[in-house]
């Protein structure tokens, strides 16, 4: 039987493509602005974040921690579970139910959103090819690229098959893999390699970093190798080897070899500009589009076009790719014409925070960005605070860099249990030009994890230049 696809046109002055954290947010704030703006999305709706991101992520750590206090005996608040994958289970569910609702509020957005593949055809036209095989045609005056990023699998790992997966397809399976090897141990293979060992997997880990989640504070890398350690099979700054053995894998790293039954590969993501056919759009295209993105505007180019989210590469974190996704609208509205209404989105401190348990996070000015000379470093441990102790967490570790000649925070690393809270207070005080004096002033409640930043300021300040205001 023949089949008849249907072709269409559609104009607007702005087309979005993506449907992920930064699209949406950059949708929204186009539409609040009264731009006749269109959204397209090549599915699955429901976000990187909700459906195999960081929402997956914590709802799997929150089961491990669950299961690992069922296997020290101690009663759960939700329920009774006899085995691991009941929790795992749950978990998934929640998921479901998270992008599920997200989902939904997309589709919601009826005739403003067009679901299918997009490719530029010239400098103001999209083709939007749907599932059946439809094609309709966009024309529009400004373009936001927010298609997102996919994980990457090494060439040499290919030929593995399904036995290699990434956590696209880890939070599909069924129940947690029993022997499990990670490659790569930065957020994601760290968490999901700890939230496995928890659920009863047997984990092996290895990168080719010396210090898991990207750490370069010496001390608090030290701190984080030994404690994960505890729980975690970590090697460090070693390639691993993955071959396959009959019906199983064998994940080799120094001279220490394991039978594995999958491998979770987390050694990155790669942007995705490759299906857009931007040549089509964009003059003097490199062989990677991302070669002309200007990461201070987000343009591609001279284009009026812009890139937001995991696909510019820029701090791939789902908080990031919300003020990208606002960016880069503001910077459309601009090539609209609209007045200024808004001032244009401000950066905000970098923070990052892998939920390790302990946290391991990550303030401002990264270590190996701070210039020693001028640098104050105070230092807090759980060893001297009381809640620390309380919780059994005296290897809490906080480190606070402060310009030495002002005062003024700089940036910080944590190593904590209950960690994210010290990040976020953290990052903040950054953000706001709070001096190691100015913090001090406000209050404390005691007994508090929170405690220990005081702690941190009071060596910071010893370390100040005399007279500057700490």
């Amino acid at each position: 039987m023949q089949t008849f696809h249907i072709s269409s046109s559609r104009q607007a002055q702005a087309v979005v493509i993506g449907a992920g954290s930064a699209g949406l947010n950059a949708f929204h704030a186009l539409r609040q602005q009264g731009v006749d703006v269109l959204l397209v999305d090549r599915g699955p709706l429901g976000t990187t974040c909700a459906r195999v991101g960081c929402m997956p992520s914590k709802a799997v750590l929150h089961a491990a921690s669950q299961w690992q206090h069922l296997a020290q005996g101690t009663v759960s608040p939700v329920g009774t579970y006899q085995q691991a994958h009941q929790l795992w289970q749950q978990a998934l569910a929640v998921r479901d139910e998270l992008a599920g609702a997200q989902a939904q509020r997309t589709l919601a957005l009826g005739e403003r959103l067009l679901q299918g593949m997009a490719r530029f055809t010239g400098p103001h036209t999209l083709e939007v090819e749907s599932e059946s095989g439809d094609i309709t045609t966009l024309t529009a005056q400004a373009f936001v690229l927010a298609t997102g990023s996919r994980p990457v699998v090494p060439a040499a790992l290919q030929a593995l098959g399904d036995a290699a997966i990434t956590t696209d397809a880890l939070f599909s399976l069924p129940a947690p893999p029993p022997r499990v090897g990670v490659l790569g141990l930065g957020a994601i293979g760290l968490e999901m390699g700890m939230a496995l060992r928890r659920l009863g997997s047997e984990v092996i880990a290895a990168d080719l970093q010396a210090a898991p989640a990207g750490l370069a504070d010496p001390v608090a890398a030290e701190l984080a190798t030994a404690w994960l350690g505890r729980t975690l099979d970590m090697h460090l700054g070693q390639a691993a080897r993955v071959e396959r053995v009959g019906s199983s894998l064998r994940f080799t790293v120094g001279n220490i070899s394991r039978e594995v039954d999958r491998v979770l590969l987390a050694v990155g993501r790669r942007p995705n500009w490759e299906d857009l056919q931007l040549q089509h759009a964009v003059e003097h295209l490199p062989d990677s589009a991302q070669k002309l993105l200007n990461t201070q505007t987000l343009q591609v180019g001279t284009a009026p076009i812009f890139a937001a989210g995991d696909v510019s590469g820029i701090r791939p974190l789902m908080h990031e790719a919300v003020d990208q996704g606002r960016m880069a609208a503001w910077q459309v509205a601009r090539v609209l014409g609209l007045p200024a209404t808004v001032a244009a989105p401000q950066p905000r401190t970098p923070l990052s925070i892998v939920f390790t348990n302990p946290d391991i996070a990550q303030v401002g000015q990264p270590w190996q960005a701070l210039e020693p000379e001028r640098t104050a470093v105070g230092t807090a441990r759980g060893a001297g605070n009381g809640r620390s102790k309380v919780m059994h967490a005296r290897d809490n570790l906080l480190r606070i860099y402060a310009d030495r000649a002002t005062g003024r925070l700089l940036g910080a690393t944590v190593v904590a249990e209950r960690g994210e809270h010290l990040a976020h207070l953290l990052a903040w005080a950054v953000m706001r030009g709070e001096t190691v004096h100015s913090l001090q002033e406000l209050p404390t409640y005691h007994p508090c994890v929170e405690e220990m930043i005081p702690s941190a300021l009071q060596d910071a300040a010893r370390q100040c230049d005399p007279g500057a205001p700490c």
